[in-house]
């Protein structure tokens, strides 16, 4: 008797080219959007007068703040970016949770910066589309 899981005339699946290259998309995509949160990072630490700070926000933290909000999360971005592209088992969740830090993040930062923010939200929103597509993270 075979242990086999599969029946008859059944084969290993291989790897989707699809999903090879969403899975390749998506950790191009992080990488951009890790090296756009290091950019706007390192603006807000070289130069507080560069955003425009509105009166009587919720959330008004100060740019240098946002500034390593934005870095730490590039840094992490981008170091998730690396684990997609090496495959690493804990990429696939963490890039997912990460990019969708991104996004509450950049929303939080809209009124200091509308266009860039909502930019990367775009991105953050096609990463989270291209890592949760069926076979993507497991190759099947």
């Amino acid at each position: 008797m075979s242990s086999d899981p599969r029946g008859p005339g059944e084969y290993p699946r291989e790897t989707s080219g699809w999903a090879v290259g969403g899975a390749t998309f998506a950790a191009c995509m992080i990488m951009i959007i890790g090296v756009f949160q290091v950019i706007s990072a390192l603006q807000a630490l070289i130069d507080d007068n560069f955003f425009v700070v509105t009166r009587n926000y919720t959330f008004n933290l100060d740019t240098t703040a946002w500034g390593w909000i934005h870095l730490v999360i590039g840094i992490i971005l981008i170091a998730t970016s690396w684990g997609l592209f090496m495959r690493a088992q804990w990429a696939g969740v963490a890039a997912i949770f990460f990019v969708s830090l991104s996004a509450i993040a950049n929303f939080f930062f809209i009124p200091y910066y509308p266009f860039w923010s909502i930019l990367v939200i775009a991105l953050d929103v096609w990463v989270i589309w291209a890592l949760t597509r069926r076979g993507v993270l497991r190759g099947t």
